[in-house]
């Protein structure tokens, strides 16, 4: 599997994960899975807001766009109660998914 396949099916879980405690625009969380991850994961800003997009059409997140002082106009997206329900089932899928591949190819995490 490729990495490129590895982070489309994290990205959802990422973002949802970032957006948990506090409202975010697109660039920040793009900085933030390239630091965190110690740039292992490396997302281009642009393809995350078609994923934003779709997220907020589902009801998963919110956005609203915020204009500071000298600033330009940018978009912070916030976590629904919709979203908190699917990233709970997402982290728990995500977690029995990683201890079963674990498992078979012989990973121990600490």
């Amino acid at each position: 599997m490729s990495d490129l396949e590895w982070k489309k099916g994290s990205a959802e879980l990422l973002l949802l994960s970032l957006l948990e405690h506090e409202s975010r625009n697109g660039y920040e969380l793009h900085k933030l899975i390239e630091s965190r991850s110690r740039g292992v994961l490396r997302f281009h800003v642009a393809s995350l807001y078609p994923l934003l997009y779709r997220l907020e059409r589902r009801g998963l997140i919110s956005g609203t766009w915020v204009e500071k002082p000298g600033q330009r106009r940018r978009r912070y997206y916030r976590l629904t109660p919709t979203g908190r329900k699917i990233l709970t089932q997402q982290r728990r899928s995500w977690n029995a998914f990683a201890q079963a591949i674990s498992r078979i190819v012989g990973v121990q995490h600490a």
